[in-house]
């Protein structure tokens, strides 16, 4: 037990001492930590497996890798019409509610995919931008309740943990793709999906109804920061300087990885084809080829974040703060594609991607959790839908701009393309470092009526 932290604190249970090895857990919090770590588990699980099948079933269609580019900003222009309506609805329903209606709807569209790509229907592009709604809204829609839980010194405290559960997740979900996807075929994992999902809700709907907000041990002690706006969505994050960086942030993450996704996607599908013209792969053996390939990759890419949220994460933010976290993974970026520019190979991509993909899936979505936690409510559930929604597909609408202009148009390499990703990577990590002064402005003590204190923000321990 640390010295700051009270002896009725100190966890008695055998589960929270055991989770007190990785994360600051105190007496009493551990069951809801686990809980709610197995949720979005389950979530994530569903998403890997998920996941590769989007791949095969774009991919396969006639200029798989641009189409799949430009579907980006499809999925843009169809959040700027959910997210306000997923606005309207969070104003009229309780949180249970909406949950409850908003999963139920996804998990209700996956055996209708099912049928029709069994039935031969060319459903690639209509799946892609359904899962990418899904992977935005269903995941910022569990972040924002996992917000509404705790306070800021709780949440800094124990969202390393939460998020070691989507990690986990997330690599259990590309393992069964990468060993059931060649037996069971490219639709059957759909429907696999969906019964994960549903579990997922199922126990969303137990932790709901053992934890009453005002009950918890981390029930606000003091009120909510005011909030900005007219209560519009996007109205908060135009009128906070804060939640602009966020958007900012976020926008050059998406930008940079989706123009890297294009890069590998693209040497893949050229593989794929060379494959089938010398003779050693038959053509309707694409899409597994593709499916496999991208299961195998996730995998990696999962492993080694899981690892990384598990052990450096919480240690990181403790011992450099949030502020020093932001600049890891432009800088991972910048480096990554620095090597990818100089040997533009399928395997120098692969493991360009893999680095920024690991970095991103563990520290870099960890904090920027823990952005949100000096914010409002309204802020947590409206304006974090805008950002984690619409601006993430804003980022990949410039990607498919750049893939449009550098393929189409200037016909770039990939070692030009990778250039184009150093540059936006120097602009990330200038954005970067002014919201760390911003965060750390936030919960400085002269602001600790609104935010946390400067030592609460580092206080995740190993």
């Amino acid at each position: 037990m640390s010295p700051t932290t009270p002896a009725a604190l100190a966890p008695r249970r055998p589960l929270d001492r055991f989770l007190r090895s990785f994360a600051d857990v105190r007496a009493g919090e551990g069951g809801q930590v686990l809980l709610l770590a197995l949720n979005v588990f389950l979530i994530l699980t569903a998403y890997y497996v998920m996941k590769p099948v989007r791949e095969a079933l774009i991919l396969v269609e006639p200029g798989g890798a641009e189409l799949k580019s430009y579907a980006y900003a499809l999925q843009a222009v169809l959040l700027a019409v959910l997210v306000p309506a997923y606005g309207a609805l969070a104003g009229r329903l309780p949180r249970r509610p909406l949950i409850n209606a908003v999963t139920a709807c996804f998990v209700a569209c996956l055996p209708v995919f099912y049928f029709a790509a069994q039935a031969g229907a060319h459903v690639g592009v209509l799946f892609f931008l359904w899962i990418g709604v899904f992977s935005l809204m269903v995941v910022a829609q569990f972040w924002g309740y996992a917000n509404d839980l705790y306070t800021p010194e709780a949440g800094k405290r124990l969202f390393a943990l939460i998020a070691f559960g989507a990690s986990a997740g997330a690599v259990f979900g590309a393992f069964i793709s990468s060993h059931l996807i060649g037996a069971m075929g490219v639709a059957s994992m759909l429907l696999v999906a969906a019964v994960i999902l549903a579990s997922s809700l199922a126990l969303f709907n137990v932790i709901d109804a053992r934890t009453h907000l005002q009950d918890t041990v981390a029930a606000p002690a003091r009120a909510a920061p005011a909030a900005t706006g007219d209560g519009n969505a996007f109205a908060l994050v135009l009128h906070s300087r804060y939640l602009l960086l966020i958007a900012a942030l976020i926008l050059l993450v998406n930008w940079v990885n989706t123009t890297g996704e294009y890069v590998l996607s693209s040497i893949v599908q050229h593989a794929a084809e060379a494959e089938v013209a010398a003779g050693s792969l038959a053509a309707d053996g694409k899409g597994a080829y593709i499916g496999t390939f991208f299961a195998n990759y996730f995998n990696v890419v999962n492993l080694i974040g899981m690892l990384l949220q598990l052990f450096a994460v919480s240690r990181l933010v403790k011992y450099v703060g949030v502020p020093v976290a932001l600049c890891v993974l432009p800088l991972v970026a910048f480096g990554s594609y620095f090597v990818a520019a100089l040997i533009p190979s399928l395997a120098i991509v692969r493991w360009v991607k893999t680095a920024e993909r690991s970095v991103d899936y563990s520290l870099q979505n960890t904090v920027a959790q823990m952005l949100y936690l000096p914010t409002t409510r309204e802020e947590k559930y409206k304006a974090k839908q805008v950002t984690d929604t619409l601006v993430v597909r804003a980022g990949d609408v410039l990607s498919s701009a750049t893939v449009f202009l550098g393929s189409s148009v200037l016909a770039l390499s990939v070692s030009q393309f990778a250039m184009i990703n150093i540059a936006l990577a120097t602009v990330w990590l200038g954005v970067a470092l002014m919201l760390g002064r911003e965060f750390r402005r936030r919960v400085s003590p002269d602001t600790a009526s609104r935010a946390p204190t400067q030592s609460e923000a580092e206080s995740i321990v190993s």
